[in-house]
């Protein structure tokens, strides 16, 4: 069981999508109402780059290490039993996660943590402490109206 692979794909959140998309939309509307289709065409270049970089964000189990990957670039990997916390966050700041509901990973070494969202998270939890069953989890349920829109995911 410790050799067994098992892929996490990260959350999209439709609210943190859209915010990076509006920006687009009046671009798009003025080179093609003014015919610059060179421009509407490598904006469209720029835009389908996106989407494959937030459409390939994974995070991998695999033996004792977590690794995080961008399709098959592996960008960082850890040992699992460096792990000492997981909580939730709600921290926009750049991190390997497409939607704003997110996972805080804390490490042994002071400071230092991942922001992550994968799609299935109890299982992802479950899967960490099946290997470090010290890692203090604290994800609080939010319920009511204005927590909702957080869980708008594709």
């Amino acid at each position: 069981m410790r050799n067994e692979k098992k892929i996490f794909r990260s959350r999209i959140g439709v609210l943190l999508t859209g915010l990076i998309l509006v920006p687009f939309i009046p671009m798009c509307i003025s080179l093609f109402l003014n015919k610059a289709y060179q421009g509407f065409y490598i904006l469209g270049g720029v835009l389908l780059f996106g989407i494959l970089i937030i459409t390939g964000m994974r995070c991998v189990i695999s033996g004792e290490k977590l690794y995080l990957k961008m399709w098959f670039i592996s960008n960082r990997g850890v040992n699992i039993s460096d792990i000492v916390l997981v909580k939730r966050s709600y921290n926009p700041i750049a991190s390997h996660a497409a939607s704003f509901k997110r996972l805080s990973i804390h490490f042994k070494t002071g400071g230092i943590f991942w922001l992550i969202s994968p799609v299935r998270e109890k299982e992802f939890i479950e899967a960490l402490k099946a290997i470090n069953p010290n890692i203090y989890v604290h994800i609080p349920e939010k319920t009511g109206k204005w927590w909702r829109f957080w869980d708008w995911d594709i």
